[in-house]
């Protein structure tokens, strides 16, 4: 009853982040680098293992950001920043004036770009789940961008279109590469795979004629409702491949992490995304909740039978606020879960990760320890009230 794990990122050290820099300049051996990330990826273990984290994850300490690691692993793809797309964007002053509002530097954030045939040289996230199984004897989780994000983000007009006819044909071999990680990741053994899907909300709740720096295909967004057909056939065709004997799936969803300013971030319930959830038929859906831009949790279960078989990976607490959350707070947020579902079907995390992008995190270690404690207390106490 009331599992917990973590989203996936944390933050890096100045001393990993330095090594990243080395290492893109020549300064610094892969094998050097390697021995790094397996170092602190340690601590991020023991860190996780000290207040008893049911499903232990990575951190994606050797990720660049969340999505665009990938690019590492993929032929057809390079590394891109925003300013090195911003001679293909149509709309160059809302472009800039994007970034503006996100306060980040063009060229601080970087993206995988589709400039070929793409296809998977190598595992994505293979080598983090190995070191996972070196380091500990628990559970493991192991996160993946979702493939909506992969597509979109990926693809960019007046390059990606030299390769592929649309972006549908670039989805194809989307598909073909996750299905081929998934299939790798079951062989190593894992407990869960999570997929991130942050980019649906932006769907569902901005205007139309505004996008983030999320999708590079500013100008090749469609209707809200052509999009999330688009995001189901893609989650639907990748969760089919998963074995569901060996490992269950997770979607995690979220309203944007890449600021702590919550003014900026979007607001909206789940409603609009139910049709998704049922679609797709994940075994888990890790959701934001602790924050009241995600409404109430009632409308979540405004239609009967959606969640009858699966499991919430419930938000409790706010990555972006440096403040410990009130042990009350988290349990009547629980309490109010547990109206609708059974303990054994809520598990407890945060609602994002705590470092979306490597150079710019939203919480301390420090505060994130804090954070768990407290997430280890009200665990305890919630399987004493059951038991």
């Amino acid at each position: 009853m009331f599992e917990t794990s973590l989203i996936g990122s944390m933050p890096r050290s100045k001393k990993l982040l330095k090594a990243n820099r080395d290492i893109q300049k020549g300064r610094l051996s892969e094998v050097k680098y390697q021995k790094i990330i397996d170092e602190e990826t340690a601590q991020i273990v023991k860190l996780q293992e000290k207040y008893n984290i049911d499903y232990i994850t990575s951190g994606e300490l050797g990720r660049d950001n969340y999505v665009s690691f990938i690019a590492n692993a993929l032929d057809g793809v390079n590394m891109m920043s925003m300013s090195d797309m911003l001679p293909y964007i149509e709309d160059k002053r809302a472009y800039e004036e994007m970034l503006a509002i996100l306060d980040v530097p063009a060229n601080s954030i970087k993206n995988a770009i589709c400039v070929g045939k793409v296809s998977r040289n190598k595992s994505l996230v293979g080598t983090e789940l190995e070191m996972l199984h070196q380091l500990t004897n628990k559970k493991k989780k192991i996160t993946l961008p979702g493939p909506y994000l992969v597509t979109r983000s990926m693809w960019l007009k007046g390059l990606s279109d030299k390769f592929y006819d649309s972006i549908g044909d670039l989805a194809t071999d989307v598909i073909q590469l996750f299905k081929e990680e998934i299939h790798d990741l079951q062989k190593l053994g894992v407990d869960i795979i999570q997929f991130d899907e942050p980019v649906l909300t932006e769907v569902v709740f901005s205007p139309a004629n505004t996008r983030t720096f999320m999708c590079a295909s500013l100008s090749e967004k469609k209707d809200p409702s052509d999009e999330l057909a688009f995001a189901k056939y893609l989650l639907k065709e990748v969760f089919r491949e998963v074995d569901r004997t060996r490992s269950r799936v997770g979607l995690h969803i979220c309203r944007g992490n890449w600021s702590r300013d919550e003014t900026i971030l979007l607001t909206g319930s789940y409603t609009p995304l139910l049709d998704l959830f049922e679609a797709v038929k994940a075994d888990i859906y890790f959701l934001e909740y602790s924050t009241e831009r995600a409404g109430d949790i009632s409308s979540l279960f405004s239609r009967n039978n959606i969640f009858s078989d699966i499991t919430l990976g419930l938000g409790v607490m706010n990555p972006r606020r440096d403040e410990t959350e009130e042990r009350e707070k988290i349990i009547s947020q629980i309490q109010a879960a547990s109206n609708y579902l059974t303990p054994d079907k809520i598990m407890l995390n945060p609602d994002c990760g705590f470092a979306t992008f490597s150079k710019k995190p939203v919480n301390r270690v420090e505060f994130i320890e804090q954070k768990l404690a407290v997430l280890a207390e009200v665990k305890e106490e919630m399987r004493r009230q059951y038991e």
